[in-house]
């Protein structure tokens, strides 16, 4: 169990509700092998490392791209949750309260001048069905497809 009041209290940092559900009800793993999804530190789960991210180190393009494609305005706190096996990250972009915070992924391998941003204007609750059935494609590798998905839980593993 994730220790969220210690969490809120010690990094000063609150999480969206729909991730805090789903980290209770699932815990760390991975989707289709392929999507890793992080949580706060759990003692013995090699997914605890939500925390580790909380300075993501951006280089000045990939800022650049992001901040064109946020329109111009100065770039969030940002707090990666996911990432794949292709090396892609998924952020929260940490701006309002954070049940309206946004994802964002950066995808590592992108043709050469082509933006590797994608913004998804939603939680982790709707993105992560979003990348499933192919509503939104962010990543260098695609997940989508028909037949069901699986999750498994770092205990499973």
């Amino acid at each position: 169990m994730a220790d969220w009041e210690g969490l809120t209290g010690a990094a000063q940092l609150q999480l969206p509700a729909d991730y805090r559900e789903f980290v209770e009800l699932y815990g760390g793993g991975e989707i289709d092998e392929y999507l890793s999804i992080s949580t706060p530190p759990i003692q013995g789960s090699p997914y605890g490392d939500l925390l580790a991210g909380v300075e993501p180190a951006l280089s000045d393009r990939d800022c650049q791209e992001l901040s064109a494609l946020l329109g111009g305005q100065d770039l969030p706190l940002m707090l990666p949750f996911a990432d794949s096996a292709s090396s892609d990250v998924t952020f929260w972009l940490r701006k309002g309260a954070p049940d309206s915070w946004k994802v964002a992924t950066f995808r590592r391998q992108a043709q050469h001048g082509a933006n590797r941003w994608t913004i998804f204007n939603g939680g982790m609750a709707q993105f992560c069905p979003a990348v499933l059935t192919g509503v939104v494609d962010p990543f260098s590798e695609q997940i989508a497809g028909p037949g069901s998905h699986t999750f498994v839980n770092w205990r499973e593993m």
